[in-house]
């Protein structure tokens, strides 16, 4: 009886298959292309890119000839990075209808990735160039950047890169491998001086500079000197030698710096840094005389320069010279209105004119911007100076 049963059972289900089976066989495939296209869509909403692949695999059987579906298909393994199987995907596409720009876009930058890049090279160019969707110019740039590379155009590729970096500012990915590229063409092209001028006065400058950035003050120093040897009369060497020695902080550093900025001034009385620099020297010696003519040399040649600004302003009113320290401190706020030390020191100059008014208010926005600074807040640097690489001015240790 178990046995009859089971067979019984066995044979109904059996039945009921084969009823399914039947029924699905009998759909008309434009059902089946409807279901399968939703499948494919909802897939491809929610990223599972592998369901979508399946979906449009399906539809390919039910109608070959349809050229959306192949790229389409591409799309899902191109998401997937199966790069492998979306060229010949985009490539089908493209034999059946060869105006699918997208197409041949994903095609390039898929051929991209799998390293081809002499066949990638010509649709990445058009694309970064032609198309207007921001996201696929964004995607197209970066493969174009990589195929420039790999084909060893590292110009094109640093111009493609500082591209990117204009169209997409904040975008991360794109700092990131602008960063990398033109870091590793400036490696390149310093290891290409050292190779072909080891003993000009531009690898001494190059050595310097890496040595300066590296923090080994005492060896950017022996670079600058040996430049100074080639060429005693360059503008810049000595301003470098003035910067490194206030870095070094070494006994005496501050005197040997004061003397390698006036010489500087002497070979280029231009350089607003190097004013601004023996300025400041003479500033917090005490020697405010000195210092006022300086900062005032400094912004004959460049008004906009925000720190000479606040260096001449808290100058003028340790001179008691509030009135005319007024004008340079505003300046400077016009230039960066973040400016925490010109805030101070003009609520001292409204101090002393007796302005209460404009004295508070200058400490409150100076009291804010403290405030944030000690809660890690960004603090911004809006004048066109303050790129410049210059002593930053900052707070007395008394008037913290």
């Amino acid at each position: 009886m178990v046995r009859r049963a089971l067979s019984s059972l066995l044979s109904a289900f059996l039945f009921l298959s084969l009823l399914c089976f039947s029924a699905l066989a009998q759909q008309p495939p434009e059902a089946l292309l409807e279901r399968y296209s939703q499948e494919a869509q909802r897939a491809m909403a929610a990223k599972r890119y592998d369901a979508a692949a399946e979906a449009y695999q399906k539809l390919i059987r039910l109608d070959p000839g349809i050229a959306e579906l192949y790229s389409n298909l591409g799309l899902a393994y191109f998401e997937q990075r199966r790069f492998g199987q979306a060229v010949p995907a985009f490539q089908h596409a493209l034999k059946l209808k060869p105006d699918l720009s997208n197409a041949g876009y994903f095609l390039a930058m898929s051929l991209s990735e799998l390293g081809q890049y002499g066949q990638a090279l010509p649709d990445l160019e058009k694309g970064f160039s032609g198309t207007h969707n921001s996201e696929l110019k964004r995607l197209l740039g970066l493969h174009l950047e990589r195929t420039f590379t790999g084909l060893g155009h590292d110009e094109k590729a640093v111009e493609v890169a500082l591209t990117l970096m204009q169209l997409y500012p904040n975008d991360p990915e794109v700092l990131y491998q602008t960063g990398r590229l033109c870091g590793n063409f400036a490696f390149l092209a310093m290891q290409k001086l050292q190779e072909v001028a080891p003993q000009s006065i531009w690898r001494h400058l190059a050595s310097g500079e890496l040595f300066e950035s590296d923090g080994h003050y005492d060896l950017a120093l022996r670079e600058y000197r040996r430049a100074l040897e080639l060429s005693p009369n360059r503008h810049g060497i000595h301003y470098r030698m003035g910067r490194v020695l206030l870095r070094s902080k070494k006994p005496g550093s501050q005197a040997e710096a004061l003397k390698e900025f006036e010489q500087e001034l002497k070979l280029d009385p231009t350089n607003a840094s190097a004013a601004y620099e023996a300025g400041e020297i003479y500033r917090k010696s005490g020697q405010l005389g000195k210092a006022r003519a300086l900062f005032e040399e400094a912004l004959k040649y460049y008004p906009d320069f925000e720190d000479a600004q606040v260096g001449l302003g808290r100058t003028l009113v340790a001179e008691k010279n509030p009135d005319l320290a007024v004008t340079h401190l505003h300046k400077a706020l016009s230039l960066n209105p973040q400016d925490d030390v010109a805030w101070f020191q003009l609520a001292k100059a409204y101090q002393a004119l007796g302005k209460t008014a404009g004295e508070r208010k200058a400490l409150a926005e100076f009291q804010r911007l403290e405030t944030a600074k000690a809660q890690h807040q960004t603090k911004l640097a809006v004048g066109a100076y303050s790129l410049r690489d210059v002593t930053k001015q900052d707070l007395d240790s008394a008037q913290h």
